[in-house]
């Protein structure tokens, strides 16, 4: 099973450049960057945790940024978002921005996707909150679309439709791995068959009840069984809760680092070395 790290990265931790270095060195399969553009101050929606909000949410680095600076001081590092809210970009400049990473880093980029938490957000980036999931589908289909190997077009069902266009460079493999997070349910399970590549749960929680019903939606949508990824996110490890994973067939867990400064981050790295 590969060992992924995620991190909130921000102006006060360590930097991309240091911590894309040690990583590769020391062997970890990959680094996920979460997103968030802004934290309103007048804020309403609750953190998904119940806790207050911590301060690296709102100094988060641009992740497209901070994987183009660790792309070009690796050569194996898998590179990701976790996640990128997707329905908050313009679908156009974002389907540029990720095929120019994926290309540049040979293909190592994986697309994380999630719907969001924070209402008062994405409604500064003019998102009405019941329409956010469609919008997401609608905008990883145009997407697809200028990923695709001819021009294609889209009609889009909420927003603008795409004409036939060239667009490149193209993504190293035609288009990056995508993983779609999310809580379980029948509705989030029916898009993952239908559109990605795979399920990135937050913490990992109540797979052994969770997966069967996934694998379930993955193969009557005609999805080969075999091709499933599920990739735990955000992971707080211990040598039982990995072995389970990997018993469940997960090829890919992705540990939580602290948002701290580089001292502290490799001390960590250090202790998560044992799970190689």
């Amino acid at each position: 099973m590969r060992i992924s790290t995620t991190i909130f990265l921000t102006d006060e931790t360590i930097t991309p450049v240091r911590l894309a270095r040690e990583l590769e060195q020391r062997g970890f399969a990959g680094l996920y960057l979460p997103e968030h553009t802004h934290i309103p101050v007048s804020r309403d929606t609750a953190h998904p945790a119940g806790v207050a909000l911590p301060r690296e949410y709102a100094r988060t680095l641009d992740p497209f940024v901070a994987l183009g600076q660790a792309a070009a001081v690796t050569e194996r590092l898998g590179l990701g978002t976790g996640v990128t809210l997707v329905a908050q970009h313009d679908p156009i400049a974002l389907a540029k921005r990720i095929a120019t990473l994926d290309h540049l880093s040979g293909g190592r980029f994986t697309l994380g996707v999630g719907y969001g938490w924070n209402r008062e957000e994405a409604a500064d980036h003019g998102v009405t909150w019941s329409t956010r999931r469609a919008l997401t589908s609608d905008r990883l289909d145009l997407m697809r679309a200028l990923w695709a190997p001819e021009p294609t077009a889209h009609v889009s069902s909420s927003g603008p439709s795409l004409r036939p266009s060239e667009a490149w460079p193209k993504p190293a493999g035609g288009a990056p791995r995508t993983l779609l997070g999310g809580a379980a349910g029948p509705k989030l399970f029916a898009e993952i068959a239908a559109r990605t590549d795979g399920w990135m749960p937050v913490g990992g929680r109540g797979l052994t009840e969770t997966l069967p019903v996934l694998r379930e939606a993955w193969e009557q949508a005609g999805r080969d069984p075999k091709t499933l990824q599920v990739v735990p996110y955000a992971v707080l490890p211990t040598p039982g809760k990995l072995a389970h994973y990997e018993e469940l067939g997960c090829e890919e867990v992705v540990l939580q680092l602290p948002p701290g400064d580089e001292r502290e981050v490799l001390g960590v790295l250090d202790d998560f070395v044992r799970y190689l």
